[in-house]
């Protein structure tokens, strides 16, 4: 079972945002058995989606050598009606400030342009990581992302 919830990085600002897109499949695993005439996608894992893309940005801009725990999550906001199966939704996440020892930051959730959730607020607490080169090779293989676009302060498109 997988529990990654995005499909891919499309951008990445280290310090500042990140990008990526997730289409929720009828095959996901938390669907099965879940509202079978009209399945939706819970808001539970919207809030997990936007929270797993902050948490990389917050390990991108410290260069992989923290594990960002995720510590508080509050002033979250999900659309009604929920999303549903087969539907792209773009998460963009923002660092708005970071320390050696914490970072926060906000995220939002969009289709087509259309907000479908968002959460003003997301502290991660920082550990330092077992093995940062091993965190680098996690973060390209999720992301679709090739490690020279790893490069110091630079983006990847």
């Amino acid at each position: 079972m997988r529990f990654l919830f995005y499909d891919r990085v499309t951008e990445l600002e280290r310090g500042k945002r990140i990008v990526g897109v997730k289409t929720f499949a009828l095959s996901e695993e938390f669907l099965r058995g879940h509202f079978d005439r009209r399945p939706v996608v819970p808001g539970t894992v919207l809030i997990e989606a936007m929270a797993q893309l902050l948490g990389w940005l917050v390990i991108a801009s410290h260069d992989f050598r923290l594990a960002a725990i995720l510590s508080l999550v509050d002033d979250v906001t999900i659309a009604d009606p929920l999303l549903r199966p087969g539907i792209a939704a773009t998460i963009t996440a923002e660092l708005l400030s970071t320390s050696a020892s914490d970072s926060l930051g906000r995220a939002r959730m969009e289709v087509d342009g259309t907000p479908v959730a968002s959460v003003e607020r997301v502290i991660y607490t920082h550990l330092p990581p077992a093995d940062s080169e091993r965190l680098k090779d996690i973060f390209c293989y999720c992301s679709g992302l090739d490690r020279r676009t790893l490069t110091e302060g630079g983006a990847a498109k």
